[in-house]
């Protein structure tokens, strides 16, 4: 978990404006996802104002702004503008008071500006300091994009996960991460997976060592991140080992506060591990989408049932 971003980071993940302190980008950090509206500021209170956040200002505080005078507008900006405050951001192309300009050249507060409206822009940013802010867990495993599923695979050392990720990759889907897969909470219900910046795009295959998917297969081959839908955990078949055969068995694994669906696969010479986790993914796709074939199975078994015990 990073402890803040540089508004450096903030101005090019969210293609900002730098309306002043292009300088000062560097040195400014953002510690937290949370982005103030200053609304009762603009009229003195500042009880509670959350100097540490960014703050943003769209039409209705630049409009409340332009109706205040001169002295009472630059001393109220002057309270906003404290040391710790990261940066101020200006929503649809609107112009900065001149009082805004004055007190951050006074305290080295960069202004930044964006067409976006202030509620896109507010979710953009939140979003993405969320991510970079979120606390961080390191999972085992290969984390493969397949139709668009992102799909964990897990299990032992030695099991074929790496592998069966490089077929995938060569079928067309995208590599993610390899061995170590760095997952955050984006929300209540998402999890996102990306690799670590030290493995990122790289796979390692025993016998042959690192290979660079993004060089071999292309760019299409790889992605930064992607949201973690199903957890394919791959197991060596034992002979006492019983699996789920009709698929009525729903497993999930908690990471973080949510709950991700889970199937385990039987790992025996002569299995496509491949083909079989792509078909796991287009089953779970389609059960997402309300057709769930084992339902459909049970209702043909059933009515297969009603059928013979009306010719008796």
């Amino acid at each position: 978990m990073a402890e803040s971003v540089t508004v450096a980071d903030l101005v090019k993940n969210i293609r900002l404006d730098v309306i002043y302190g292009d300088d000062l980008l560097d040195s400014r950090k953002v510690s937290t996802s949370d982005i103030s509206r200053p609304g009762l500021e603009l009229t003195g209170y500042f009880n509670y104002y959350p100097a540490k956040r960014i703050q943003l200002l769209g039409i209705t505080e630049t409009s409340f702004a332009k109706g205040m005078s001169h002295d009472d507008l630059l001393s109220v900006m002057r309270q906003m503008c404290q040391p710790e405050t990261p940066a101020f951001v200006i929503s649809t192309q609107l112009e900065p008071p001149e009082e805004l300009l004055q007190a951050a050249k006074e305290t080295g507060i960069p202004i930044l500006g964006t067409k976006m409206t202030t509620s896109r822009v507010l979710s953009n940013m939140t979003n993405y300091l969320e991510g970079q802010l979120a606390e961080r867990q390191s999972l085992h495993g290969v984390l493969v994009d397949i139709y668009g599923v992102g799909v964990l695979i897990t299990g032992d050392s030695g099991v074929g996960k790496s592998e069966t990720a490089l077929e995938l990759v060569k079928r067309g889907h995208r590599l993610i991460a390899d061995d170590r897969v760095e997952v955050y909470q984006q929300d209540e219900q998402t999890l996102v997976g990306e690799a670590p910046a030290i493995l990122s795009h790289l796979l390692e295959i025993r016998g042959i060592g690192i290979i660079d998917v993004m060089n071999l297969f292309g760019a299409g081959a790889v992605r930064s991140d992607t949201d973690i839908e199903l957890i394919v955990h791959l197991e060596a078949w034992t002979p006492d080992k019983k699996f789920d055969r009709l698929g009525n068995d729903a497993e999930t694994q908690k990471i973080f506060d949510v709950e991700i669906p889970k199937i385990s696969i039987p790992v025996k010479t002569g299995r496509n591990l491949a083909i079989i986790i792509e078909a796991a993914a287009m089953n779970f796709r389609a059960r997402s989408m309300g057709y769930d074939a084992t339902k459909v199975f049970d209702q043909n078994l059933n009515r297969l049932i009603k059928k013979n015990s009306n010719q008796k």
